[in-house]
């Protein structure tokens, strides 16, 4: 999520960013595909989504009105943002047994986390399917922040590996957070991953941390604006694979719903793991 200023500011219509960077983004968006609607392909549904805690652009914290939101986007992989509390004992805001009743999914366990749903805010959720591995990352910062990186056999056919972040406000931080997630890659031939979260990058030239994904990913998918959720302009939010070819375009989910339920709009995309289940992976190791 951007900060506290840069928001109220976004809500007067950009009063806080330059005039010049703002016309740059709408030419930007201008010139983009429309991002609205969603076609349905072939592979599974994923989806990023920074919930704000559950509070809404109305100002309400409202679980229950973010749990309908999750269940609109209908997705068999969903990594969340800002899911607990980010103080004190972490504890998660969402009704996870009613999300797995209702929608079919389920969290990916955490070690050690007992009254969080994951870790520093970052969830994990899917459906029909088993969690082969899962760990945690800190990332380096002044802020706390984190990754889940998860392997999950899905039963609708492939394995693929998860990694959902939130990085932090400052680009110094988040050219150090990248480095971070770099670390676990080792090259595009290995298991299918998905970088997925709130990477709170505005910029969309080369002086972008996220441009030090592409030794990794390659060249990463156009930008999608999903903030602010009203009047989206800036793409915080990404989805990048390290095999274009298995992902379909991103879109966001911009419905009446999404606008109020927080500041950000969630993006989803089709994956299709049909080709490329070619590296072998491990044993299957049971998730604490």
């Amino acid at each position: 999520m951007i900060g506290k200023e840069t928001r109220s500011s976004m809500h007067r219509l950009g009063g806080g960013l330059p005039a010049n960077i703002l016309e740059r983004i709408r030419m930007r968006r201008d010139q983009a595909e429309p991002v609205t609607a969603s076609v349905e392909q072939a592979g599974v549904l994923v989806a990023s989504y920074n919930v704000h805690k559950c509070v809404g652009t109305d100002g309400k914290f409202d679980p229950e009105r973010t749990g309908r939101v999750i269940h609109e986007i209908d997705a068999d992989v969903i990594a969340l943002q800002e899911a607990d509390k980010r103080f004190g004992d972490r504890t998660g805001l969402l009704d996870l047994v009613r999300l797995e009743r209702e929608a079919g999914l389920t969290a990916v366990p955490i070690p050690g986390q007992l009254k969080a749903h994951g870790w520093h805010g970052n969830v994990v959720l899917f459906r029909r399917g088993s969690v082969r591995d899962v760990h945690q990352i800190k990332l380096p910062g002044l802020e706390p922040r984190g990754a889940v990186v998860a392997e999950i056999e899905l039963e609708a056919g492939g394995i693929i590996r998860i990694v959902a972040a939130h990085f932090g406000l400052l680009r110094r931080s988040r050219t150090r957070q990248v480095r971070a997630i770099l670390d676990i890659m080792n090259d595009r031939r290995e298991t299918p991953t998905l970088l997925m979260g709130d990477l709170n990058e505005w910029r969309l030239n080369d002086r972008s941390a996220l441009a030090m994904f592409e030794t990794a990913f390659g060249e990463l998918p156009p930008a999608v604006p999903s903030f602010p959720s009203r009047l989206p302009l800036l793409a915080l939010d990404r989805l990048i694979s390290n095999r274009k070819e298995i992902l379909s375009p991103v879109i966001a989910h911009d419905t009446p719903l999404a606008r109020l339920a927080s500041d950000h709009l969630p993006i989803k995309a089709w994956v299709n793991l049909a080709p490329a289940q070619s590296t072998p992976v491990g044993n299957k190791l049971q998730a604490a």
